[in-house]
């Protein structure tokens, strides 16, 4: 790639189209917002279509382009139609996931199924039509949400943990397969962030404050703080960057434990 311009327009989406899988809310609305505002055209996908017209609504207000779908990953038909109905598709994000937190020993097989439906089965059909996609054209980025579970977990996370180092064993092979066709797929691996998913956490002020303890920045995460990392990841600034996870837990995973001993 040709730097004659200097590196200023690493971050420069002029002319791409994403698609943020989740954008109705949380991270996937913050991801969306922040791909526009770096001149990206955006197309809003959530199983609610008011949060994916509200995402998209807010992106249009603000001078960005954006139109809303609605989509369900866990269905292989909406899937494979919302991807190929796109225009164009250099961009693909997807953050949604469901979590039941309970011990193993008490989970039930319907609710062992229900997250590995939506987790691992809507990622793989989702990395399926968007990989076909982009290997057709020889380019894209595609980034999925996984979470510092795929590497360390905590009791009541089992299923939850599974399926997003699933989900990240997926991409690294996604990566290992396209990159000989110019396509880019990464993962992102959020801490502690505070979302509609995290929201039971924040009412219980003990254990949300056990969470912010465990990071290094002593702090939880806000959805907006993954939109650097998407950009990152999405733009040429990462043209080198495939098959990795990006950790953005403000230190949870490089400490291995709260206690503060006296040096």
């Amino acid at each position: 790639m040709s730097h004659g311009n200097g590196y200023r327009q690493l971050f420069d989406l002029q002319g791409r189209h994403a698609l943020v899988i989740g954008g109705g809310s949380g991270i996937g609305a913050e991801s969306a917002k922040g791909l526009a505002d770096h001149g990206a055209s955006v197309t809003i996908a959530d199983v609610r279509p008011q949060g994916a017209e509200a995402t998209a609504a807010a992106i249009v207000a603000s001078g960005g382009r954006a139109d809303a779908i609605t989509l369900d990953i866990g269905d292989e038909a909406d899937v494979e139609r919302a991807i190929d109905g796109l225009e164009a598709l250099d961009v693909l994000v997807c953050t949604p996931a469901i979590n039941v937190r309970k011990v193993l020993l008490d989970y039930t097989l319907e609710e062992f199924e229900r997250v590995m439906h939506l987790n691992m089965r809507g990622s793989f059909l989702v990395m399926r039509a968007a990989g076909r996609r982009m290997a057709a054209q020889r380019r894209g980025s595609i980034i999925f949400f996984s979470s510092i579970r795929s590497q360390v977990v905590e009791p009541g996370q089992g299923v939850y943990a599974a399926t997003k180092a699933g989900t990240l064993q997926m991409i690294r092979a996604l990566a290992a397969e396209l990159g000989p066709l110019g396509v880019r797929a990464n993962a992102v691996a959020p801490g502690v962030v505070e979302t509609p998913l995290t929201l039971p956490i924040k009412n219980d002020p003990a254990w949300y404050q056990a969470y912010a303890d465990k990071s290094a920045l002593g702090r939880w995460a806000q959805a907006s703080e993954m939109v650097g990392p998407v950009v990152y990841l999405a733009s040429d600034a990462a043209s080198y960057v495939t098959g990795t996870l990006l950790i953005v837990d403000g230190g949870w995973t490089a400490i291995d434990g709260r206690f503060t001993p006296p040096l």
